[in-house]
Order: structure tokens, then C-alpha cells, then sequence
């Protein structure tokens, strides 16, 4: 028994090693942001889809991209538009004039890691598309199935502040997001850092530098060691009265639902991991609870127009909640 704990903890090393080594390429060209590419990085490991909110200019896209570049896997990005159909991101069925046959055509959702810009801005009949691929890492098209080549992540972006031409996400949809990742603005050292690093560069193309870190194969590996992580029974518990307590929450029109609590549980595991850890502590669920939580949420109406945020109720939760130690 003992060796298989030295065992695992070495491999958790190694993981820890990988993600150290990511954040090290990143930290070259983003400045800031650590506990965004820490959450992007656990939100692959465990296996969940990301989206990523903030205004134009905060480089949503930029980290994303680098994010799949350090890991050597297929790579799809597709720009969201109004006039965007879903034959455009799952593919089409085109006659073959030579077999008199149709022929199905991927679209560019069958990759590994996709990027998808401006997520809002397509309707409600392109974003439907993704509900199946999304949730059942499969398309039915036809009537024939298509399985997702594994790893299967989307990374999406979008902008909080336009409203003109963009379409609100159905909360079915927000719903198989594993985290919603605020990115604010950079703290006035960090801008002068941005500046003064542009200023230096040689070159505009900053992606050309980045080495990837991680294989396909290795994710894969690395997400069943993230699931075989330790939690004890009252983090569980801990976990469970959080999602409950949204529920009947005073300022909250609509609360989490179990899938929420499986989805702290599982970016609990991978977080611990990334700190090199094989085993969830009560921090581990605290950090998690709100970008698991604030796009799963809803507010009252009179509770919006105070001002008053998603993650400022989340947070009164937990304050009232006994910590288990």
C-alpha cells in the first residue's frame, strides 16, 4: 500500500512538472492572470469545457490559443457569427459524383482542443448545435453517430459589454461549461509590463516560440490520474450543502443543479493536482465554487438591479457554511 502512495504521489509530481512548464511558456507572453491559467489548466485536466468572459483587449483569445498550442493535439478555431449555420461547425453531406453516394464532410468541431470566438454571437440554432457534441462528446448527423476523439475540449470566448449583435447563451448551454473564467483588467504594473514587452519584441508573431508540453496521449492519462484523486466524505458533504444552499437561496431566481456539484468535485481533483497534491482540501472546493457556480446561477430580478453578483452570493454561502477540518 505504502508503495502505491509514493508511487502516486511521484506521478503527481510529473504532473505538476507538466503544468509547472505551461505556465512557465505562457508567463512569457501573458502577463498576469495566474489564477485564470491555473483554473484553464485544471478545466482541462478535468476533463470540462471552458468559457472565457471579459472585454475586448484582455487577451481571452491569445491565452486560449496558447493554452492549445502547449499541448500537441488537433486544433480547430471557429469565429461565431450571426450568419453562422450549424452545417458550418459539425460538416455536411456532399455527393460524391464518381461512388453516386453522399459522403459526409467533418466540420472543424472534430478536432481535440477548439477554440470558439465570440461564442455569443451566433443565434439559437447555430449554439443548439453544440448541446449533444458538447455534453455526449458525439454528433448525430443523418442518423449516424460520429464519436469525438479523445481528449474533446471547447474553449470559448466572449464579451460581457456588447450587446449589439449577440445573442444570450440558453442556460442548457451554460450549463456544460465546467467553469466560467472571468478575466478583469490588468493592475497598472501589469499594463506597464504588457507595454514594455511589446515595446522590446522583435517579432509579432508571439505563438511561433511556444513548444508543446503535453501530448494528447499524456492528457488522457493525466485526467484518469486527476479522477483517482482522494476526497474525503465531508468535503462531499461540504460540496453538496453549497449547491443546495443556491437553491434556496433568497437572491437566486434559479440555483445549481447536481451536475454542479459533480463539476466542484471533479475541479477540486484537478486543482489539487496542479498544486501537486493527491488528495482535495476544503480550499481546493472554495477556490472552484464560484467559476464552477456564476454562470449556473441566476439572480432575482431586484437582487441584479442592486448591483449585487453571482459570485458575491456564492461567497455568503460558504461564509455561513461550517468549513470541515
Amino acid at each position: 500500500m505504502e508503495n502505491d502512495i509514493f508511487e502516486q504521489r511521484t506521478d503527481m509530481t510529473k504532473l505538476s512538472q507538466a503544468v509547472e512548464q505551461i505556465k512557465a511558456t505562457l508567463g512569457k507572453i501573458i502577463v498576469g492572470q495566474h489564477d485564470s491559467i491555473d483554473l484553464l489548466i485544471a478545466g482541462i485536466l478535468a476533463d470540462g469545457h471552458i468559457l472565457i468572459e471579459g472585454v475586448p483587449g484582455v487577451a481571452k483569445t491569445l491565452t486560449a490559443k496558447l493554452i492549445a498550442k502547449a499541448i500537441d493535439a488537433q486544433y480547430s478555431r471557429i469565429q461565431f457569427t450571426p450568419d453562422l449555420m450549424p452545417s458550418d461547425i459539425l460538416g455536411t453531406s456532399v455527393f460524391n459524383p464518381k461512388s453516386t453516394e453522399f459522403e459526409f464532410k467533418q466540420g472543424p468541431i472534430f478536432g481535440n482542443i477548439i477554440l470558439i470566438d465570440e461564442i455569443n454571437r451566433a443565434p439559437a440554432k447555430t449554439q443548439s448545435a453544440l448541446f449533444e457534441v458538447m455534453e455526449e462528446r458525439q454528433l448525430t448527423i443523418d442518423g449516424r453517430s460520429y464519436k469525438m476523439q479523445e481528449p474533446f475540449t471547447v474553449l470559448a470566448t466572449q464579451n460581457p459589454v456588447e450587446q449589439e449583435g449577440t445573442y444570450r447563451l440558453p442556460e442548457a448551454q451554460l450549463d456544460r461549461f465546467l467553469f466560467k473564467i472571468e478575466i478583469k483588467y490588468p493592475t497598472l504594473e501589469e499594463e506597464i509590463a504588457i507595454i514594455t514587452q511589446q515595446h522590446s519584441q522583435k517579432t509579432t508573431d508571439q505563438l511561433s516560440h511556444v513548444e508543446p508540453v503535453l501530448s494528447a496521449a499524456d492528457i488522457i492519462a493525466l485526467r484518469q490520474q486527476v479522477k483517482s484523486l482522494h476526497v474525503e466524505d465531508k468535503l462531499l458533504e461540504f460540496t453538496a450543502k453549497i449547491v443546495h444552499d443556491t437553491r434556496n437561496h433568497k437572491s437566486l431566481y434559479l440555483g445549481g443543479s447536481p451536475r454542479a456539484s459533480l463539476a466542484i468535485i471533479n475541479a477540486a481533483k484537478a486543482l489539487a493536482a496542479i498544486k501537486g497534491r493527491d488528495f482535495v482540501t476544503p480550499e481546493d472546493i472554495i477556490h472552484v465554487a464560484a467559476p464552477v457556480l456564476r454562470h449556473r446561477i441566476m439572480l432575482t430580478p431586484d437582487r441584479e438591479m442592486e448591483g449585487v453578483s453571482p459570485d458575491d452570493v456564492i461567497a455568503q454561502i460558504i461564509q455561513k457554511l461550517e468549513i470541515p477540518r
